[in-house]
């Protein structure tokens, strides 16, 4: 929940919009730096951003053992593991102690500088779209509310990239919200779309065409309900979102913004190569 004052919601706002605004009107070539530059200016500007602001320890450990028990299953001490957009690395770092090698793969350092990391651990600086790891040589690459991030010309080729890192039969395990449910960055207090930082908000449908383009051969929607997992053909979820697509904003938001829905709806994607 964010507990900032509406002044600073809409200073936040301003000076994202601006930024996001130059991103996706960059050149490919201007993003090979934008991207590290964009987030730094944005943090620098607002030292009340939700993602600089320490959260309380309760919420944070909450946090982190639902990226845990998203990972069961995928982890354990054979595991080379990759996080892209890491935010504070805690998720890199808790799994580091399962894990033989992680590697954080992030735009910016300034939510990351002050991560003490094992040997085990590695953070790399990207522009934004290359992952900078040997192909073929990763187990399992995970991301939380990082594709929407992504300038959608860069989106693609990112998930090439990752295709080439991981092993045959690796898997990439992402999770974006949902943009029938959408927006989800700071312009859903002012707008009906995505005019920040999230540069391209996806639903299940969309994101697996990007996916199938990039070379990956199977998806499934990822389900965890109490102890139990699901993997979901995306079927199902097309038919919805089709019926979705065709409502008013006004009403999707009635229909969507709930618990239940939030939990549905919220894109939770297995690739596997």
């Amino acid at each position: 929940m964010d507990t900032r004052t509406s002044e600073q919601i809409l200073e936040h706002y301003e000076v994202e919009r601006e930024i996001a605004d130059r991103l996706r009107n960059s050149s490919a070539s201007e993003r090979q730096t934008l991207y590290t530059a964009a987030y730094d200016e944005l943090f620098t500007k607002l030292p009340h951003h939700p993602l600089i602001q320490p959260q309380s320890q309760d919420e944070h450990q909450r946090q982190l053992k639902k990226h845990v028990r998203n990972l069961a299953g995928f982890v354990d001490k054979d595991t080379v593991f990759v996080e892209v957009g890491p935010g504070d690395c805690s998720v890199s770092l808790e799994v580091a102690k399962v894990a033989k090698q992680v590697f954080a793969i992030d735009v910016s350092n300034e939510v990351t500088k002050n991560a003490d990391a094992p040997t085990n651990f590695q953070l790399i600086i990207s522009n934004g779209s290359d992952i900078p790891i040997p192909p073929a040589t990763i187990d399992i690459v995970y991301s939380d509310q990082l594709m929407e991030h992504l300038h959608p010309d860069d989106a693609l080729e990112q998930l090439v990239n990752i295709y080439a890192a991981l092993k045959p039969g690796g898997a990439y395990f992402c999770i974006t919200p949902n943009r029938l449910s959408g927006p989800h960055d700071v312009s859903r207090h002012f707008d009906d779309a995505a005019t920040g930082l999230h540069l391209k908000e996806y639903s299940a449908s969309e994101l697996d065409s990007v996916f199938r383009a990039a070379g990956f051969s199977k998806t499934r929607i990822f389900l965890r309900v109490g102890s139990l997992v699901l993997k979901l053909p995306l079927l199902p979820y097309k038919v919805a979102e089709a019926m979705l697509a065709t409502m008013p904003h006004r009403v999707r938001k009635l229909l969507t913004h709930n618990r239940a829905a939030s939990f549905l709806l919220g894109v939770k994607l297995v690739a596997t190569k």
